[in-house]
Parts: C-alpha cells; structure tokens; sequence
C-alpha cells in the first residue's frame, strides 16, 4: 500500500488490488480510516473518522486532486 502524501495525521494511499474500480485515495487516520472517489471528488466510503475531520480530509483531496490522479494512475499502470 504505497503512501502517496502525509498531511498532520492524515496518510493518504493506494491498495494495490483493487481492481477496476475509479481513481480514488483512502486515508488513513487515528487507526480508522475513509475512501474518497476523485473524479468528481466525494466521499467513497468512511469506517470511523468523525464528520469534522471528513471535511478536512475532503479540502486536502480537493488540493491534491491532480497529484493523486497522477499517482493513482501511476500504480494502476504498474499493476498491469
């Protein structure tokens, strides 16, 4: 599960079998963590982090959109 970005607390990441499933970052923080589609970005799936922090970790997606994009693409190429 390569590390893409470390912001605070927050680990942003990929798994490397996911299959065929749309850009998107999870996130890992305080041993919980959330999935976040990144085109458009939303909200994919969340186990635990509280609402307020959601918001903050869905501002940090919106600001590095283009890199987990980039990354995302990136580690799916090597996949295959």
């Amino acid at each position: 599960m390569p590390t893409v970005l470390r912001i605070g607390s927050f680990r942003f990441h990929f798994y490397s079998d996911e299959g065929s499933e749309p850009p998107h970052v999870h996130v890992r923080f305080a041993g919980m963590d959330a999935r976040f589609w990144l085109e458009p970005v939303m909200l994919a799936s969340n186990r635990g982090i509280p609402v307020h922090r959601l918001r903050e970790i869905e501002r940090i997606v919106h600001q590095n959109k283009d890199l987990f994009l980039t990354k995302f693409n990136e580690h799916r190429n090597r996949q295959h």
